[in-house]
């Protein structure tokens, strides 16, 4: 994409040897990113944060049903935390396009910081209605909506081209390391104690802070274009007009739209599996066991050919696993189920990541990850809103079981309508 901008040094995305040729690294070194000390800070920030937020979230979930027993407001959680997102997209990209993304991420995590210490405080004096935590969700919202574009595009800016696939592989095991971890961590903090949970998740957002500022000012095209309609909208323009993209990132928001279920774990930890904040922990986690498993292994065995046929064929075993974690009755085989559904999942997750960094100029790619947020968030947190609607209406049972054939439908769908996407076989972007 053509447009003026300034670059503070040399793009380590596209590194080379002093002789100019690239800089080779061996397909089955899955620890090529962590050499980079700049990387491993980014890594542990991006794990500590992902960490606190599953602490926070899965004690908010537990916290609202306990003292309103209402799936809608399991539904609400979803929805105050992403409609900020979808209200900011035209702003937030161009932010990270503009600015130190660095920075950005940052006071992104200090705000996350003070929304967790608010949500403490709330506990502490006795919590009566729901309505302040929502408040607290929406300026978690706000400050993803920032963190979202600068974090998934700094990562582009801290590693060679070479480095890129390998990085993208650990740098979603750090969401999904903590998508284990924190969920266990949130229910075993929140049994001992709700001021506990938020406790921990206001030193982890501290500590995430204090590692993203201690990285090294990364080299970033910044684009200098003069601010208009026309450059606001640059990342929607881009997508579109690249229909493989357009195609991966849609078939993950609809999938996750109609097969998300994750909202609905506190009334079947309650009501249908009966294990507690224990065993909803556990159940918040068994996604994350499977997509952090399956991330290591694409980590030294990356995607070489027929990728859109694997997205599409595991988005459907996504929404087959969803499917019969909805008819599960009894806590064993609903964690296989999710399990199952999360290593599916990080399949959708490594294809759309990779095409979105790869494909992408720099100096644009800050809205195009806004806009990529935003389909995200519409995938996760409009899909819990979506299921909690439907659990109110239907029962959590049937909006689960309906969502995962949905989603098995919308492979089929999707595979039919983005042929380029289905018969796409290398990951490779432009040079």
């Amino acid at each position: 994409m053509a447009g003026a901008c300034v670059s503070e040094t040399n793009d380590p995305a596209s590194a080379a040897k002093p002789d100019g040729a690239p800089v080779a690294v061996p397909d089955d070194d899955r620890f090529a990113a962590f050499r980079n000390p700049q990387f491993v800070r980014y890594w542990l920030a991006r794990f500590f944060s992902t960490f606190a937020i599953q602490i926070v979230v899965v004690s908010v979930g537990w916290q609202i049903y306990d003292l309103t027993r209402n799936p809608l407001d399991l539904g609400l959680v979803g929805l105050c935390q992403f409609l900020p997102a979808l209200l900011l997209v035209l702003v937030t990209g161009s932010v990270a396009d503009r600015y130190s993304r660095r920075r950005i991420m940052g006071f992104s995590i200090l705000v996350e910081a003070v929304g967790a210490s608010a949500l403490l405080l709330l506990t502490w004096h006795g919590l009566a209605s729901p309505l302040p935590v929502f408040a607290v969700l929406v300026g978690f919202g706000i400050a993803r909506a920032f963190f979202g574009p600068a974090s998934q595009s700094l990562v582009v800016n801290l590693v060679t081209r070479e480095e890129l696939a390998n990085a993208i592989a650990w740098n979603s095991s750090s969401w999904q390391i903590a998508a284990i971890v924190g969920p266990v961590a949130g229910g075993l903090l929140y049994g001992l104690s709700p001021i506990a949970a938020y406790a921990t998740g206001t030193v982890l957002f501290l500590a995430a802070a204090v590692l993203v500022m201690s990285i090294s000012a990364p080299a970033q095209r910044r684009s200098n274009e003069p601010a208009s309609i026309e450059t606001i909208v640059a990342g929607f323009r881009f997508i579109w007009s690249e229909k493989i993209v357009l195609g991966a990132i849609s078939l993950d928001l609809f999938a996750v739209l109609l097969g998300g279920a994750v909202a609905l774990m506190p009334v079947y930890a309650r009501d249908v599996l009966d294990v507690g904040p224990w065993g909803l922990g556990l159940l918040r986690a068994a996604p994350g066991i499977g997509a952090v498993t399956m991330a290591v292994w694409l980590a030294a065995h990356p995607i070489k050919d027929h990728a859109g046929a694997l997205m599409f064929g595991f988005v459907f075993l996504f929404g087959a696993c969803t499917t019969v974690f909805g008819l599960a009755t009894v806590p064993w085989l609903a964690v296989v189920a999710l399990v199952l559904m999360g290593a599916s999942d990080m399949i959708s997750v490594y294809v759309r990541e990779t095409l979105m960094q790869l494909w992408t100029p720099d100096e644009v790619r800050g809205r195009v990850n806004a806009v990529n947020m935003v389909f995200i968030g519409a995938s996760n947190e409009l899909g819990e809103f979506r299921a909690g609607v439907m659990a109110f209406w239907l029962g959590a049972v049937p909006a689960v079981v309906i969502g995962g054939a949905a989603t098995m439908g919308v492979a089929g769908l999707w595979a039919w309508m983005f042929p380029g996407l289905r018969q796409a076989r290398s990951l490779a972007g432009r040079e």
